[in-house]
């Protein structure tokens, strides 16, 4: 077994932990919170989906240029706001780790 085989529990558990976050901030929305003002703002899913195409972009950009902080910066800029969208659609993260599990 590999150390990214062993390690692959935990990053699961780090996405899960993650969406949990996400969707405590949608049922709750704290006036404080980046995240719950994604699902208060007024153009709607638009926004998340906005950020998600920008931080795409970012990711592009930062791999064009070889620039490995950056790549790994906007890849997590991504998976969340990639979370915030299954959330906005009532979808489980489990639904993305079984999707994910079988393309291995």
């Amino acid at each position: 077994m590999s150390d990214s085989d062993a390690d692959a529990p935990a990053d699961a558990d780090i996405v899960r932990e993650l969406f949990a976050v996400i969707e405590d901030r949608k049922e709750t929305l704290p006036e404080d919170s980046y995240t719950a003002s994604l699902f208060t703002h007024e153009k709607g899913d638009n926004a998340v989906l906005e950020k998600l195409g920008e931080e795409t972009t970012e990711l592009v950009l930062a791999a064009k240029d070889d620039d490995r902080e950056e790549i790994a910066h906007e890849a997590a800029d991504i998976v969340y706001h990639l979370l915030v969208v299954l959330s906005m659609k009532g979808m489980d993260v489990e639904e993305l780790l079984d999707e994910l599990a079988e393309r291995r």
